[in-house]
C-alpha cells in the first residue's frame, strides 16, 4: 500500500542499458492499466415510436446504406437507370391494351387519357410495393452488418427506401413529358404532391419495418411479401379509379392507406378536385400503420441480432 492512500504504488520500470550506453526503459511485466469505462446502451422506457435524435447521430450509416444499395442497383447494369422508367412504361403500356380496351376502363376515367391516369397509378404504387420488399428483406441482407455492431437496426430498413425513391424521382420526368403530350396543364394543386410522396414514404416505412422484423423472425415471410403485394395492387386504384367502388363501400375500401394515396396524387397532378374524406382516411391508416410498424420493430429489435 502507498503511504498516503489506499492506491497500489505503481510497478517499477526495468531500466537497461544497450551497447552504447544509452538506457532504455522497459515496462514491468506486471503493470496494469486502467480497464476502459463501460457503456450500457439501454432502450429508453417510455412510449416512443422512433428515437430520432439516435438516427441522427447515426445518420452518416443510414447514408452510406442507402448509397451503396443504390450504387448496387446500377452497377454493371447495360441501361443504368433507364430501368426506372422502362418498369412503369412496360406496365402502362400492357394495362392500357389489356385492361383498357378490352375490359372498357377507360370509359370510367372521364377526360383522363387511360395511360396517362394508369401511370399516375403506377408512379407512386411501384415506388411503395418496392420500397416495402426491399425493406422486408434488408435485416436478412445484411446479417454480418446487424450481428457485429451497435446501431439502431431501423436504420437498415429505413436506408432501402432511399433506392426506390431515386427511381421514383426519375420516373417524374417521363411524367413531366406526358402530360406535355396530352396537353395537360398543371394547376395550384400540384403544390400538394410532395405531400403524397411523403405518405408514400410513411406508408412504405411503416409497411417496411414490420415486414423487416416478422422476416428476421420468421424467415417464411419473405414469401409472403410478393404474394402480398400482388393482392394488394389490385385491391388499390392502379388500374381502375375509385369511383367504380359503391358510395355504401367506399369508407372502407379507403382503409387501404394506398387508396388515397393514389386518388391524392391523381387529383394533385391533373388539377382534380381532392377527396378530402377518402385520404383523411388512408392518412389516418397510414400514420397508424407507420407506428405499429415502428413500435413493434423496437420491441423485437433486442432479438434481432441473435435470430437473424
Amino acid at each position: 500500500m502507498s503511504r498516503g492512500g489506499l492506491w497500489p504504488r505503481a510497478p517499477r520500470a526495468n531500466i537497461v542499458r544497450t551497447a552504447r550506453g544509452a538506457p532504455r526503459v522497459i515496462p514491468s511485466m506486471s503493470t496494469r492499466t486502467e480497464p476502459a469505462p463501460l457503456r450500457i446502451i439501454e432502450r429508453r422506457r417510455g412510449w416512443s415510436v422512433v428515437d430520432w435524435r439516435e438516427i441522427w447521430q447515426y445518420r452518416d450509416l443510414l447514408y452510406f446504406l442507402a448509397w451503396r444499395d443504390i450504387r448496387v442497383r446500377y452497377k454493371q447494369t447495360v441501361l443504368g437507370a433507364a430501368w426506372a422508367v422502362l418498369q412503369p412504361i412496360a406496365a402502362m403500356i400492357v394495362f392500357t391494351l389489356f385492361f383498357g380496351r378490352l375490359s372498357g376502363l377507360a370509359a370510367k376515367t372521364g377526360d383522363v387519357p387511360y395511360a396517362l391516369f394508369v401511370y399516375l397509378g403506377l408512379l407512386p404504387w411501384l415506388f411503395v410495393s418496392s420500397a416495402v420488399a426491399a425493406s422486408g428483406a434488408s435485416l436478412v441482407g445484411n446479417t454480418q452488418l446487424v450481428g457485429k455492431v451497435y446501431f439502431p437496426r431501423v436504420v437498415v430498413p429505413f436506408a432501402t427506401i432511399g433506392v426506390s425513391l431515386v427511381d421514383f424521382l426519375v420516373s417524374l420526368v417521363l411524367l413531366a413529358g406526358f402530360m406535355t403530350y396530352y396537353q395537360v396543364t398543371p394547376t395550384w394543386r400540384i403544390l400538394a404532391t410532395p405531400l403524397f410522396v411523403a405518405g408514400a414514404v410513411l406508408i412504405a416505412a411503416g409497411f417496411g419495418t414490420l415486414l423487416a422484423a416478422l422476416t428476421a423472425l420468421y424467415r417464411d415471410f419473405r414469401f409472403v411479401i410478393p404474394f402480398m403485394l400482388q393482392i394488394w395492387m389490385f385491391v388499390s386504384p392502379v388500374i381502375y379509379p375509385s369511383t367504380v367502388i359503391p358510395k355504401q363501400w367506399r369508407t372502407l375500401y379507403f382503409l387501404n392507406p394506398v387508396s388515397g394515396l393514389l386518388e391524392g396524387f391523381r387529383a394533385a397532378c391533373l388539377g382534380l378536385p381532392f377527396d378530402g374524406a377518402g385520404i383523411g382516411v388512408s392518412a389516418a391508416v397510414a400514420v397508424a400503420v407507420f407506428i405499429a410498424g415502428t413500435r413493434y420493430f423496437a420491441n423485437v429489435e433486442r432479438r434481432l441480432a441473435d435470430v437473424i
